[in-house]
C-alpha cells in the first residue's frame, strides 16, 4: 500500500494487515518507498547515491518501555541535517514522526533503536549532478541495542586512544549526522589490536575528539568537562549538560588532552544507543579505583527516571 507524498500523516497506512500480524515482524520493520516492510525486505538500490558516496544524514531516536526519549531533539537534529545538505522531503514533521510510531508499533518492541534516514537518491538518468537526485526517505525500528554490553556496563568498559585523526570540520560538519566512519572505524581496529573493547580518536591538536557513536565525559573533583572540536554535539551528551544542571555539577565543553583522560577520578561514555556508560580503563591506566563511579551512577540513575517523565518522552500507541 502506498501514499501520495504530503498525505496528512492521519491518513498514513498502518500497513495492509490481511492475514499479518505482528508475530510475523520479530526483528523490526522498515518504512521505504511508502510502505512498511519486514527488515529484512528493505534494500536500497546500489545506484542511490547515499551508498556509492555515503551521501546521506540520519538520526537515530531510542523507546523505552513504549515511550520515545527526547523524539523532538531527534527530529529537530535531522531536519538541521538535511537543509545543510541541501536535501529536501515530501512529508511534514509530524508525517515523519507518525511514520517512526508506526514503525514501532507494527515491530511490538516496547524497547527499539528507531532511525530516520534520508539519501540523496539517485537521478532518473544517473547524472552526476546533485540537484537532479530525488532524495530518498527511509525508516527502521529493531530492537534495542547498546554499545556496551551488561557486564560491561557493570564493570565499565576499557577504551583505547587510537592515533587516528576525526574528519576536519571544514570537510564535513560533525553537526550532521552522516556515515563518514572510516576514522571511526579505523580506531575501532586499533582498540581491538590493543585489547580493548571500542576507541576513542583525537582531533588535529591530538586532544580526544569522541568514539564510534558516541560522546565522552570526564570527572574530575565532582567536575565534568567533554570535548567540544570535531564531535557530533549529541543528544545523550546534550542531556548531560541538563542533568548536571538538576544535580548542581559542573560541564564544561572543552579541550581534553590524553592526559586528562587518564587521570580522570571518573570517565563515561554517552550514546542513544547505551545511555550513560561507564569506562574504567584507558589504555592500560584504571581510572579512578577500576569501578563505576559514584557521579557515573547518579547521573545514570537520573538519566533513566527521565524517561518516564513526559516532558522528556513521547507515549506510543501499539494498537
Amino acid at each position: 500500500m502506498t501514499f501520495a507524498a504530503g498525505e496528512p500523516a492521519m491518513l498514513f497506512p498502518a500497513i495492509e494487515h490481511r492475514h499479518r500480524d505482528l508475530r510475523n515482524y520479530p526483528h523490526g520493520v522498515a518504512f521505504m518507498d511508502g510502505q512498511y516492510l519486514p527488515m529484512w525486505e528493505a534494500k536500497v538500490s546500489v545506484l542511490d547515491w547515499g551508498f556509492l558516496h555515503s551521501d546521506a544524514t540520519y538520526d537515530t531516536v531510542h523507546v523505552w518501555n513504549g515511550r520515545f526519549f527526547r523524539l523532538d531533539l531527534h527530529v529537530d537534529r535531522f531536519f538541521r541535517g538535511m537543509e545543510k545538505l541541501r536535501m529536501k522531503l515530501p512529508y511534514s514533521r509530524a508525517e515523519i514522526e507518525s511514520v517512526l510510531s508506526t514503525c514501532v508499533a507494527l515491530s511490538g518492541h516496547k524497547s527499539a533503536y528507531v532511525e530516520m534516514i534520508c539519501t540523496r537518491g539517485g537521478s532518473p538518468t544517473f547524472s552526476r549532478d546533485p540537484r537532479q537526485a530525488e532524495n530518498r526517505f527511509i525508516a527502521f525500528a529493531v530492537p534495542f541495542g547498546s554499545v556496551a554490553n551488561k557486564e560491561q556496563l557493570e564493570r565499565g568498559l576499557h577504551v583505547a586512544i587510537s592515533n587516528t585523526v576525526r574528519i576536519s570540520p571544514k570537510s564535513v560538519d560533525p553537526a550532521i549526522k552522516n556515515y563518514h566512519w572510516l576514522d571511526l572505524v579505523k580506531g575501532l581496529f586499533d582498540a581491538y589490536d590493543y585489547g580493548a573493547e571500542t576507541a576513542l580518536i583525537v582531533d588535529t591538536n591530538d586532544n580526544i575528539a569522541e568514539g564510534p557513536g558516541f560522546n565522552v565525559f570526564t570527572v574530575k573533583h565532582s567536575s565534568l568537562k567533554t570535548p567540544s572540536y570535531r564531535v557530533l554535539p549529541g543528544i545523550t551528551r546534550q542531556t548531560v549538560f541538563y542533568l548536571c544542571h538538576e544535580l548542581n555539577l559542573s560541564v564544561t565543553a572543552c579541550d581534553v588532552n590524553r592526559d586528562e583522560l587518564k587521570s580522570a577520578d571518573e570517565v563515561f561514555i554517552t550514546s542513544t544507543a547505551g545511555g550513560i556508560m561507564s569506562v574504567t580503563k584507558v589504555d592500560d591506566n584504571s581510572i579512578g579505583n577500576g569501578k563505576v563511579g559514584s557521579v557515573t551512577r547518579r547521573l545514570t540513575d537520573l538519566y533513566w527516571q527521565k524517561h518516564t517523565d513526559p516532558e522528556w518522552s513521547t507515549l506510543i500507541s501499539y494498537e
